[in-house]
């Protein structure tokens, strides 16, 4: 049976220090640039950041430690302070975008196979196509359907 989903914007802490030039995944510091306005996804606020505004460019590594199922990948960040998304529904860096591609992963934070799909963005708030269904999922990752760059975590709601 499907189950609600909760989208879990990137800690505030960790978009501070980002900020503050901390290195990423790679080990380099954030890229600053400016946004174009043509689908440039915050990861804290879950916005795209506007035309004209500054942004952050970085590798981001969103598991706990390395491992072979760790994925590494751009990811952009507001440069200025934004409010990290704390909402209900769907984040309107998600709503905009017609499909996304899902993955669940287990207490082990390796993916769990045969769970990665597409998904119409119609069909993610209400579980994500039934991600967790799959009694080996704790959570999901939201990625882009066409480049894989992370978005957001999925939690059961």
């Amino acid at each position: 049976m499907t189950q609600p989903v909760r989208f879990v914007a990137l800690p505030t802490e960790t978009v501070r220090a980002y900020r503050s030039g901390a290195n990423d995944a790679n080990g380099m510091a954030p890229e600053r640039a400016v946004s174009d306005g043509k689908g440039n996804p915050c990861r804290h606020c879950l916005q795209d950041i506007p035309e004209g505004k500054g942004m952050l460019i970085l590798a981001h590594r969103p598991f706990p430690a390395p491992q072979p199922y760790a994925e590494i990948g751009p990811i952009f960040l507001c440069a200025d302070d934004c409010a990290r998304w704390q909402g209900d529904g769907l984040p309107p860096a998600l709503a905009c975008r017609p499909n996304h591609l899902i993955k669940g992963y287990g207490e082990n934070d390796r993916i769990a196979y045969g769970t990665g799909r597409i998904v119409a963005v119609q069909d993610l708030p209400s579980g994500g196509a039934g991600i967790f269904d799959d009694a080996r999922v704790r959570y999901g990752r939201v990625r882009s359907d066409r480049n894989n760059c992370y978005t957001c975590r999925i939690d059961p709601g």
